[in-house]
């Protein structure tokens, strides 16, 4: 797919259209092209021989990574610019494909597809952050309302107030109030998308000391975010620590978005800002996909793309899964929420993901894997238990001075024990099955009776050896039950041949 914004042209190659794309390549060229619209109606020249020569490069790439197919789209500089329709004519001869042009609406409108596509359940507005526009709708679950766009991109405020952030802070005053889907905001989250907005939460990011550099999910609170916008856009970012993680090309919009997002929040008053990897791209990739596709579960399909590719035998994985699944619905000391459910099958799929690594560093190698794949639909603290669960899985259940700490600082007390407790079942299930298809199904554990019961047939008895109730008393413990162990003999007709 070809991105030309009004900052940045990128390229982003895509294994195929999925559920969830997964980019084989990604490369952009800050062009700049939004930088002088405003106030001469044009394209800069300089702005666009650098687009046409990104956009050569980007063509040469696909023919030699053999792309099937190129989707290629253009925004608020293309659009607005006198000299925009030659502009998009000349692209689309060097790209040999057809550009669309967005409307603020139809770009609004992605942006929030690709909240869609990479949110679990959002409830709030989103707000796409370009060079040249700022798009803002209201997206609850799978429905998506109608999307406004202003101008107050980045580059567009820098040009309109000669550089100037007090102008341009009374240019997004006077705004700003026009935003009507602003109104629906209050107590709901913010999405913010887009490349200076990204850069903001990543100098907020390594400036608190976050334990987690994944940008997509990162959440702040709205009181933190005010006071960490008023600092940037007053001119003292350059002397915060850790500027250094943003861009020399990026730095110079900071100011611009930072008081573009001070302003979203305090007429909009959020309880907080979650950070996008996700937007308009990813938006159109998702509008494209039939809706029974649209409709899968993208964390759990991310998850089995993993155990198809790097599991003993994937087939165990999926027994994993039910076999939890009969275990956590047999007591309400295990009861889950859906979400609950998602995350524990999402831990079994991933729970055999290293097993070519050394054994003494399967446990860290996968905590490290889970904890920074490129997963969507899943929120940091949740990354940090399924990691967890996976990490207690192979190097066992204690908390010493070996386990991740960075890690345990993202979760809650209760998830860190529904982290142990799935670490502890799958030590159970491993031992059991060798990681190997069709045992699991014959040898179910539940809770039953008030006690932790393991039920085997008489022909796989001889896998219960003390190894295997060690794991079971350690799980039993953590459920505060009892365990034993229950030789049931198959039933009549499988004895009889019939």
């Amino acid at each position: 797919m070809i991105d030309i914004g009004s900052n940045s042209v990128r390229l982003v190659v895509y294994e195929g259209l999925t559920r969830v794309p997964v980019p084989i390549f990604n490369e952009k060229a800050l062009c700049g092209l939004g930088r002088e619209v405003l106030s001469t109606g044009r394209l800069a020249e300089d702005a666009v021989d650098k687009a046409f020569s990104a956009l050569r490069r980007f063509r040469a790439l696909c023919d030699s990574m053999q792309v099937g197919e190129v989707h290629a789209l253009a925004t608020a500089a293309a659009r607005d610019a006198e000299n925009g329709p030659a502009f998009i004519a000349q692209c689309e001869a060097i790209c040999g494909t057809t550009i669309e042009l967005l409307t603020g609406k139809r770009e609004a409108e992605l942006a929030a597809l690709g909240i869609v596509s990479g949110v679990h359940e959002p409830d709030g507005v989103v707000g796409d952050l370009g060079g040249g526009s700022l798009e803002l709708v209201d997206v609850k679950g799978h429905t998506v309302g109608a999307g406004i766009t202003l101008p107050l991109g980045g580059l567009a405020l820098q040009d309109r107030s000669a550089r100037s952030t007090r102008k341009a802070e009374k240019i997004v005053k006077d705004t700003m109030p026009d935003a009507d889907v602003l109104q629906h905001l209050a107590g709901r989250t913010f999405y913010a998308v887009g490349g200076t907005w990204r850069a903001l939460a990543r100098l907020h990011m390594f400036q608190k000391g976050y334990p987690l550099h994944v940008m997509h999910g990162y959440v702040i609170p709205a009181k933190e975010i005010l006071e960490f916008t008023r600092i940037v856009h007053r001119g003292e970012s350059d002397a915060l620590a850790h500027i250094d993680v943003v861009s020399d090309a990026r730095r110079p919009l900071l100011a611009y978005g930072a008081l573009v997002l001070e302003n979203v929040v305090r007429l909009g008053r959020p309880s907080e800002v979650f950070v996008s990897a996700l937007g308009v791209r990813e938006g159109l990739l998702y509008s494209k996909l039939a809706p029974e596709a649209r409709g899968i579960d993208p964390l759990l399909a991310a998850a089995r793309e993993f155990n198809e590719l790097r599991a003993r035998s994937p087939q165990h994985g999926e027994d994993l899964v039910t076999w939890t699944d009969a275990l956590f619905a047999s007591s309400p000391v295990l009861e889950e929420s859906p979400e609950e459910t998602r995350l524990r099958q999402a831990a079994c799929l991933l729970s055999d993901i290293s097993w070519r690594a050394h054994p003494d560093y399967r446990g860290e190698q996968s905590l490290n894997m889970i904890a920074h794949a490129a997963f969507v639909s899943v929120e940091h603290a949740e990354r940090a238990y399924i990691a967890l669960a996976v990490y207690f899985r192979h190097a066992g259940l204690s908390l010493d001075e070996d386990t991740p700490g960075a890690v345990l600082e993202l979760v809650s007390t209760g998830l860190l024990d529904r982290a142990r407790i799935l670490g502890g079942a799958m030590r159970v299930g491993y031992l059991l099955s060798a990681a190997m298809p069709d045992t699991l199904p014959r040898t179910p554990l539940i809770v039953r009776d008030e006690h932790l019961v393991l039920t085997v047939p008489p022909d796989l008895s001889a896998l219960v050896n003390e190894r295997v109730l060690n794991r079971l008393r350690q799980l039993g413990k953590l459920i505060g039950r009892e365990c034993r162990v229950e030789v049931v003999a198959p039933p009549a007709a499988v004895q009889e041949g019939r």
